[in-house]
């Protein structure tokens, strides 16, 4: 299939088929493959009904030589079971995890985006309920579900920065609730406060603790992260966080590049003393944030135009992994 690299952004775009798992009496199948993007289940699904539901994602780079590879699925396989687990659905096993991936991205082969047009392979696994309850219960049957989706890079022309806009009248997540895991409920749940703030013309909104209002959770759908005025990498700690990938890759690049790291909570008031902030996440790998609106208060922070210096660098270092321009000294990389 001819596909015009240069114009993918980061949409569903259809391709050869998925791959497909069910979990039945207490075991999965063997999997299959399947061309039709629908699913029949039942109305009585406890995806449907009581939201058992978790998702992943992560992405395939296309190397310099030719060989597409998978950038640390093993993280991804081990979050999807932590969101298994709490929500009670079968966990699915981490070899199977991974055949699921290999066999979709090979039947799919073509959509894999060739070296140096910016553009991977999306791949989102997805867990569901699909067995009936009508009480309150978890399901006695799931779907493993793999889709892949080629997408194109999302900084065209270097990394932009963006305003971000502070929820106050919504949270994203308990103290000791769902937010450490990637369940789809907690998606539906920050819908309405994402258009709110995207309609006030920010692309992005921040979520501050539950409890108390007064320290930094995360932004909307990535990990918040900032260089303070020493050089340091600080991120927040809290309880209701989704661990990001992103993050801890970001992480480990930073403390081989020498920097301090932590991992602590972070005041709101912070925010003012910070010399760069970043959002995380698979799917930007990083977006600069140059700017944060809590009511009257705009606080700005970095540089207008553009990255800062320290991001930009663990950007530059991070994605010349993923591309296989720098050496895999972590082991991320799994050829399929």
């Amino acid at each position: 299939m001819e596909l015009d690299w240069s114009k993918l952004g980061f949409s569903y775009l259809e391709t050869h088929c998925h791959i497909r798992y069910m979990w039945r009496d207490g075991r999965w199948n063997e999997g299959e493959l399947v061309n039709e993007p629908y699913l029949n289940i039942h109305i009585g699904a406890t995806a449907l009904h009581y939201g058992q539901a978790a998702f992943e994602g992560l992405k395939v780079f296309r190397g310099k030589d030719g060989v597409p590879r998978a950038f640390r699925p093993l993280e991804n396989a081990r979050r999807l079971n932590r969101s298994a687990r709490r929500s009670c659905m079968a966990e699915v096993p981490e070899d199977l995890f991974m055949d699921a991936v290999r066999r979709v991205v090979k039947a799919n082969m073509d959509f894999v985006p060739p070296y140096g047009t910016g553009a991977s392979l999306y791949v989102r696994p997805l867990l569901i309920g699909t067995g009936e309850r009508i009480g309150v219960n978890a399901a006695d049957e799931y779907a493993f579900i793999v889709l892949v989706i080629p997408v194109g890079a999302y900084y065209k022309g270097g990394l932009q920065p963006v305003r971000a806009l502070v929820m106050d009248d919504y949270d994203r997540a308990a103290p000791h609730g769902t937010g450490t895991v990637k369940l789809g409920g907690n998606y539906g749940a920050s819908l309405l406060p994402h258009k709110l703030a995207h309609d006030k013309g920010f692309p992005i909104d921040l979520y501050l603790d539950a409890a108390e209002h007064k320290y930094i959770d995360e932004f909307g759908t990535s990990n918040f992260i900032a260089i303070d005025g020493k050089g340091a990498f600080v991120t927040p700690m809290s309880t209701s966080v989704l661990p990001s990938v992103t993050n801890d890759g970001l992480r480990t690049v930073a403390k081989d590049l020498g920097m301090a790291v932590e991992v602590r909570p972070v005041l709101f008031e912070e925010i003012a003393t910070f010399a760069e902030i970043g959002a995380c996440g698979t799917a930007v790998v990083l977006t600069p944030v140059n700017e944060i609106v809590r009511g009257d208060r705009v606080i700005k922070v970095g540089p207008r135009e553009g990255c800062g210096p320290v991001l930009q660098n663990l950007y530059n270092n991070y994605t010349a992994i993923q591309w296989g321009n720098a050496p895999d000294r972590y082991g991320w990389l799994v050829e399929i």
